[in-house]
């Protein structure tokens, strides 16, 4: 069976292969797993009070360095419990972050939200205690709901085997938020949590969690924010000018002082991610270039190297000519057709 094809409007999660044949057919990165879920180690950050990020050991020296980071995480600690934001990996991820809750509080995990469907921010869902409410956007939960064994195997596909991605078991969200909608959750002491579903900013799964409290206001950007220089987004998920925008209303959203936590970065603030709407909006404006000179995508893929964001993300080459110019052409050129 042929893997569907990326440039249509479909989460790359959902992509449905039959045969180890057809995962052939994705461009792999130069190295299997990305990052290893057997070696990670995460580390607790205290942002303000009752409010925590947790982020790999290894983010704060290696984010600089091009190397790429496994997933970001953190917690809230509110006046009725706590709620968490992303479930890992796997079990030895999940655990290590149900530790982490635990050395603050022996609250009970409320709610957990997830923001993104790709595994590594949702296949420890199952671990959760039972009375814990699942928060998604809508797309998230429909995707998963479809294809969750699909989405598995292109986790090992990418993750590698014997990482505990096999015995995640799907369990559904009990709370969706609609595209376009805004869920309000009051944890107490000031604390007040905004999950906002703008649309595809990476994936059409993506979901924004933004803590205002009384000290500083805490964004946690999930995939669309990667990390900060000189990470590139993952743009392939087929979008490109639906991204370009959102990217720039959540950027515009938040003030300067704002902390921000990406999704598999170092933390960081708005100056940090500026990155990434840099290169967005750079590749948008070549790309229109390119299409009114009515290059093809190979020539455009030459014309469009943009080697000036080519800093040392080992990711770069794999993510820039396999992904993101190929659907930011496939977008912009449809457009350009519209009457």
């Amino acid at each position: 069976m042929k893997l569907y094809n990326i440039v249509q409007k479909l989460c790359f999660c959902a992509i449905i292969l039959a045969t180890s044949a057809g995962y052939a057919q994705f461009p792999m990165p130069g190295h299997v797993p990305i990052w290893d879920a057997n070696k990670v180690t995460l580390k607790l950050h205290k942002l303000t009070d009752n409010v925590y990020a947790v982020s790999p050991s290894t983010a704060e020296d290696e984010t600089t360095k091009g190397i790429a980071q496994a997933t970001s995480a953190g917690f809230i600690v509110g006046d009725k419990g706590v709620l968490m934001i992303e479930t890992m990996l796997d079990k030895r991820l999940y655990d290590q972050l149900y530790n982490l809750v635990r050395s603050v509080t022996d609250k009970p995990i409320v709610y957990a939200v997830n923001t993104s469907d790709h595994g590594d921010h949702c296949f420890g869902n199952y671990l959760l205690p039972k009375e814990t409410i699942i928060i998604q956007n809508e797309f998230c939960k429909e995707n998963l709901s479809k294809n969750y064994d699909n989405i598995k195997q292109f986790m090992i596909m990418l993750f590698g085997k014997g990482r505990g991605i096999e015995e995640s078991i799907y369990r559904p969200a009990d709370l969706t938020i609609p595209i376009h909608q805004t869920l309000k959750l009051d944890m107490g002491k000031g604390n007040m949590v905004e999950l906002i579903n703008v649309g595809t900013a990476q994936s059409p799964a993506d979901l924004f969690v933004y803590v205002k409290t009384p000290a500083k206001n805490v964004l946690w950007a999930g995939n669309p924010f990667i990390a900060e220089s000189p990470t590139i987004p993952w743009l392939f998920d087929g979008y490109f000018l639906e991204p370009v925008n959102n990217l720039n209303q959540i950027y515009n959203m938040i003030g300067d002082t704002d902390i921000v936590v990406p999704g598999h970065g170092r933390i960081t603030n708005k100056a940090g991610i500026k990155y990434t709407i840099d290169y967005v909006n750079t590749l948008k404006s070549k790309i229109e270039t390119s299409v009114k000179k009515g290059e093809t995508l190979e020539q455009a893929k030459a014309s469009v190297a943009m080697k000036e964001f080519d800093k040392g993300y080992e990711l770069f080459n794999w993510l820039h000519f396999n992904f993101n110019v190929p659907n930011a052409y496939k977008d912009i050129k449809a457009n350009s057709a519209k009457p």
